[in-house]
């Protein structure tokens, strides 16, 4: 891995969508301008990411964490990167591979990438941040070079920063404080909350729940963290044994994408949302329709399509050894933390009366109600985020 090679202003995409997602063809249409900032312009993309790549063609493989629909487009971003920087034209085409959503599941796919000639650049969410196992699949993997970069989720970065040549996504600290201000505006005397989430172990899961706990502040008091390994109904469960053995509960916390259904369901199911604030983190199809019917009070929402997108477009450029575009990327590569890529974040509250206001956030954190949101989701063609 050159360590020489600096990285980039962050490209901001106008997340633009594929009615792909289910391998359909569909034309996209070319924007200049998008909320986000400068977009690029889209052309079309077309076939199944689970398909065999064409002969000949290197794999860039994108190897996510689990199953969840948070993924749905980030897969779309990989299929229109694909297309608009004409990987074909390179040898290479980029592809979305998806695990057990165990460390073990992650492991099996790494060892079976060492063994495949046609593996040109892998872009992983690690399920454990510290898992050694993964970290020395990883190192073979680099030992041959072949570049990584993680997504969504880094490694540890005090001891395995060196394993991959960037990190994509959301600044899951800053989310964390993000989300833990909107519980404090909903809740000014502060009270007591449960965290829920698919694996304590994972950094974005780390940087998340202390996030949290920093930006609540000194009024509110963890009661628990409750990871559930990704089971949808060990994560219902959880809600419902945190309700029950807490009675001085007043916020439910989502940390991944599907905790925020998991805690819907429960609430709904036991007829106590006067009781509860409900904050989560990202934006699942069955997440937005529970905020439209009053169920959620605000959302930290991610952007999976940037990660797809920039992921391929970066691990492209490293395995063309395109500097021009690294150093447009992570123009401070080589520096303390220049070699983030940040995505930004979204704040989503249900309308104007929120008491969760513009002003209680900094950086690249965007305030916006749920109509704006819906538009913007609809604009792209897109379902969740």
């Amino acid at each position: 891995m050159r360590t020489a090679w600096r990285s980039s202003v962050f490209w901001s995409l106008g997340l633009t969508a594929v009615a792909s997602l289910a391998g359909c063809q569909a034309e996209i249409p070319k924007e200049t301008a998008s909320s986000d900032g400068p977009a690029v312009e889209l052309g079309s993309a077309s076939g199944d990411m689970g398909a065999a790549p064409a002969k000949d063609l290197k794999r860039i493989i994108i190897l996510t964490n689990s199953a969840s629909s948070f993924w749905d487009p980030c897969r779309a971003g990989i299929q229109d990167a694909a297309t608009q920087l004409k990987l074909a034209d390179a040898g290479l085409t980029a592809v979305m591979d998806v695990p057990d959503a165990t460390p073990q599941g992650q492991l099996d796919k790494l060892r079976q990438y060492s063994s495949q000639s046609d593996v040109a650049a892998i872009g992983i969410s690690p399920v454990d941040s510290a898992n050694a196992a993964i970290v020395d699949e990883l190192r073979k993997l680099q030992e041959r070079g072949i570049p990584i970069v993680t997504i969504d989720s880094d490694l540890d970065r005090e001891r395995f920063r060196d394993v991959r040549y960037a990190f994509l996504g959301t600044d899951n600290a800053a989310g964390g404080r993000a989300l833990g201000k909107c519980a404090a505006a909903l809740s000014p005397d502060g009270g007591a909350y449960v965290t829920f989430v698919g694996r304590t172990g994972a950094q974005n899961a780390i940087d998340r729940i202390a996030g949290f706990a920093e930006g609540a502040g000194d009024k509110f008091t963890s009661k628990d963290t409750m990871s559930d390994e990704t089971d949808r109904t060990r994560a219902r469960e959880n809600v419902r044994n945190a309700i029950r053995n807490h009675p001085d509960l007043n916020t439910l916390v989502g940390i991944w994408s599907y905790n925020a259904p998991a805690i819907v369901d429960v609430v709904r199911e036991q007829k106590v949302r006067d009781k509860f604030k409900v904050v989560v983190f990202d934006a699942e199809p069955l997440t937005i329709q529970a905020m439209k019917d009053g169920d959620v009070d605000v959302l930290v929402v991610q952007d999976p399509y940037a990660m797809g997108f920039q992921g391929v477009r970066m691990l492209a450029a490293l395995v063309q050894k395109d500097e021009a575009v690294l150093n447009e990327m992570l123009p401070n590569h080589g520096q303390p933390d220049g070699d983030i890529f940040d995505t930004g974040l979204k704040v989503v509250v249900p309308d104007e009366s929120s008491p969760i206001k513009a002003d209680l956030f900094t950086g690249k954190v965007t305030h916006m109600t749920l109509s704006t949101f819906q538009e913007w989701l609809d604009k792209y063609g897109l379902t969740g985020s």
